[in-house]
């Protein structure tokens, strides 16, 4: 059984995921493998840095996200085109570390995906669990961790699906707005829920 694990930026998808993965349940994390295929001498970066130039590229040859990710925030259609460019090569890539994962015999493996629902990933997955936290936590958290001021980290948040529409979209849904204790406690819980469903499928 595959859970995709999402929620918006900041809303502590990689915690969650730590917390599932201490209790056995291994997970593949989409950021992961979008950052592997867009590593120097892939093909999606050659077709990056024809499109977009040198200015998105580091000294060393690596992608300057920070260039590449405020032309693609600023402009629907030049996010669209990476989105064409990145995304069925990160599905490939995805199917292969959880077949690979799910050859361990866990009862359960996660899909961690920001773009779960957006990418079409949601459905390479069987349930889909939205790590939730107020919006004004998530700009708040976005801006210390990313050292961005408040108005980019609002753009960032504005960028994502709205918060209402995952959450609509959610078969489980995980308040990460309180305690890390809290946060433990629902993940202990749905361990459980995950295990039964999985043994009866």
């Amino acid at each position: 059984m595959i859970i995709g694990l999402t929620g918006g930026i900041a809303s502590g998808k990689s915690t969650v995921a730590r917390a599932f993965e201490a209790l056995g349940a291994p997970w593949v994390d989409a950021d992961d493998v979008a950052r592997e295929v867009v590593e120097p001498g892939k093909p999606a970066l050659a077709e990056i840095a024809e499109r977009f130039g040198n200015e998105v590229l580091n000294a060393d040859g690596t992608l300057n996200r920070r260039a590449l990710r405020e032309i693609v925030f600023q402009d629907e259609g030049e996010r669209r085109w990476l989105e064409s460019v990145t995304h069925p090569r990160i599905r490939e890539r995805l199917i292969a570390h959880l077949e690979h994962l799910a050859a361990g015999g866990a009862p359960y493996v996660l899909l961690v995906s920001p773009l779960l629902f957006e990418s079409g990933q949601v459905e390479m997955i069987d349930r889909a669990l939205v790590i939730d936290v107020p919006e004004a936590l998530q700009i708040e958290r976005t801006a210390a961790r990313d050292d961005v001021d408040a108005d980019q980290a609002r753009a960032i948040v504005a960028a994502q699906m709205p918060r209402a529409e995952r959450l609509a979209r959610a078969d489980d849904v995980l308040d990460n707005g309180g305690s890390e204790a809290e946060m433990r406690r629902q993940v202990v819980e749905l361990d459980r829920q995950y295990r039964e469903q999985a043994a009866s499928l």
